[in-house]
């Protein structure tokens, strides 16, 4: 079950910041302002507003509409709005990546755990879960989904994206144009530049030394995300095998960077664009230039 985190809230030479834990990462929120009860109201509504989402879409809990959906066995659910919308944007990532990606595909958790060991599944056990897993085989008529038993959702490779973007703009409806970077394990989101018109710097992570920036960019507005393998993998005969899974296949991506970082309108955009990359494998680059995003890759 989730646990909604205490936050704590500093100040910090010309900014506020505000840290706490949603959705297992850690999470922070930097806002510019000298009026504590300003930077405590942004907090709150970050926090808030994470735990929420947090709440309504984990996999983990028992209560909420991934759970009546996963647990309908063949029934048909009728969706709320935002539900019905993560499941558009799913639909779409699907056809966008030639169904490596596909929202289904949760269930291979039973067979892989990326905890650095080199714990390798069998064949045999990939293709009995394959069984369960693909979007072609679910019935999406909005607001209706119905699903094969034993199928499931997961919105885990959107969700964070999806909560900073909303944590952001839930900011600015409340407060106004306040400049401030919301922070959701290194998914990170700014709708305003500074009020001397600066960047907000933020570093990207190296992928072989976690917790090292390898370089900052500015960003004045806009969403960045990461995806990779330098906290989630395998080690098995020499290969590295990442976390991100073709749902096609059932393994990780032969040939797919380390990490691949990308800055884009919103963080739901990067998150999408920068795992569909990972997903294209040696073709990650090429896929991004088509995009006409900014990108790094590792």
């Amino acid at each position: 079950m989730v646990t909604e985190q205490s936050l704590e809230i500093m100040y910090s030479g010309d900014h506020w910041v505000a840290r706490f834990t949603a959705m297992a990462s850690p999470c922070e929120v930097l806002i510019e302002t000298r009026e504590e009860c300003i930077a405590r109201r942004a907090a709150a509504i970050a926090s808030q507003c994470a735990w929420s989402i947090e709440r309504k879409f984990s996999r983990y809990r028992d209560d909420n509409i991934v759970h009546r959906i996963n647990t309908a066995s063949g029934a048909p659910v009728v969706v709320d709005e935002e539900t019905a919308k993560l499941l558009d944007f799913s639909d779409a990532l699907t056809h966008m990546s030639g169904s490596r990606f596909d929202i289904t595909s949760g269930v291979l958790r039973r067979a892989w755990t990326f905890d650095g060991s080199d714990r390798i599944p069998s064949q045999e056990t990939i293709d009995e879960i394959l069984r369960y897993v693909g979007w072609h085989k679910v019935r999406w008529e909005r607001p209706r989904l119905r699903m094969r038993p034993g199928m499931e959702i997961d919105f885990g490779g959107i969700g964070k994206e999806y909560a900073v973007d909303a944590a952001a703009r839930l900011i600015e409806i409340e407060l106004g144009r306040i400049s401030c970077v919301v922070n959701l394990g290194g998914d990170i989101a700014v709708r305003h530049p500074r009020a001397d018109g600066a960047a907000w710097r933020v570093g990207v992570e190296a992928a072989a030394a976690p917790g090292s920036p390898i370089r900052t960019i500015g960003l004045r507005q806009g969403g960045v995300a990461t995806s990779g393998d330098s906290r989630r993998f395998l080690l098995a005969n020499g290969r590295r095998y990442s976390h991100i899974l073709d749902a096609r296949t059932g393994w990780p991506v032969p040939d797919a960077p380390r990490s691949v970082t990308v800055l884009a309108d919103t963080c739901t955009q990067a998150g999408a664009l920068s795992t569909l990359a990972i997903l294209q494998g040696a073709n990650a680059r090429q896929f991004l230039i088509g995009q006409r995003v900014k990108f790094w890759i590792q």
